[in-house]
Parts: structure tokens; sequence; C-alpha cells
């Protein structure tokens, strides 16, 4: 996979006010996202219960608002356009993978091959699914009319 199909960004968010929790179920909004969003969280948990790591609890209170900045990623084309809208302090990003399902099995394993390793600029997407500084993860997705997926994992 080019690693231009990849990117992570990370910044502390100090502005608690700017995290949109509204109660808007994800699976009354898109079912097949809300599963989706299930077996993200259950693979990165995968990857981190190799290292022994705790799991990541599942943000759904965030899926709706990953969904839309998914969205409006693959709208502009560009990746972390509206990172922070959330409330995330970290997120990583995978563009025009031809389905969902392929977007949670190679995304994310081409994500965690990256580390580990302390440069952020080569290993930031292994360092935000390896994090022990968050807890909480949110899977988005938005999938084109041609069926290709964009995808974001908000860490917080």
């Amino acid at each position: 996979m080019p690693r231009s199909h990849l990117c992570a960004t990370v910044f502390v968010i100090a502005c608690a006010a700017c995290a949109d929790e509204r109660a808007i179920s994800v699976e009354r909004l898109n079912p097949e996202y809300f599963e989706s969003a299930a077996t993200c969280v259950k693979r990165i948990n995968g990857f981190r219960a190799g290292l022994g790591l705790p799991a990541y609890e599942r943000w759904d209170g965030g899926e709706a608002c990953a969904n839309s900045q998914a969205r409006h990623d693959r709208a502009t084309e560009q990746q972390h356009s509206q990172f922070g809208k959330c409330g995330e302090s970290a997120q990583n990003a995978c563009r025009d993978y031809p389905s969902i399902d392929e977007t949670i099995e190679q995304c994310l394993q081409d994500m965690w091959d990256e580390g580990p390793g302390s440069d952020f600029s080569t290993h930031g997407r292994f360092t935000n699914m390896s994090a022990t500084a968050y807890t909480e993860v949110a899977c988005g997705f938005a999938q084109a009319p041609d069926g290709t997926v964009w995808a974001v994992q908000n860490f917080r």
C-alpha cells in the first residue's frame, strides 16, 4: 500500500467545549457503519493485546462526528481536514481503499506495521494506535459512489 494512503496527526486539544457529544445514534444514521466501527475498534484492540496493552474503549458517542470528518475528507480529498472537530487528541486516516472491510483489514495493518519507533513522522500511526495516553477510539467511514472508502480513527 502506498504511504500516500496513510496519514496521522496528533495535537493536544485544550478546548473541552470543542467536543460534539450529542446523543445521536450512529446505528440510526448508518447501520453498516455501526457494525464496521465495532469491527474497527476490535481490530485495533487486537493489535494492542499483542503488546500487552489495555484495550481502548469504543467511543461510540464520537462515531457520528468521525463519519462526518471522513465524509469531509473524501469530499475535499484532504486528510485531517477537520481534525479536532470531534474533540480528539490524535487521528489516523485511510483514503481510497476499495471497501470498508479492506480499510479495516489492510489500512489498519499498514499503520500497525509502521512501528515501533520514536520518529513520529514515520511511526505516527502506530504510535497513535499503541498509545497509553488515550483510552478511547472512534472509527468513522465515508464511502464514495464508486465504492472507495475514506476513514478516520479518532483517539482521546
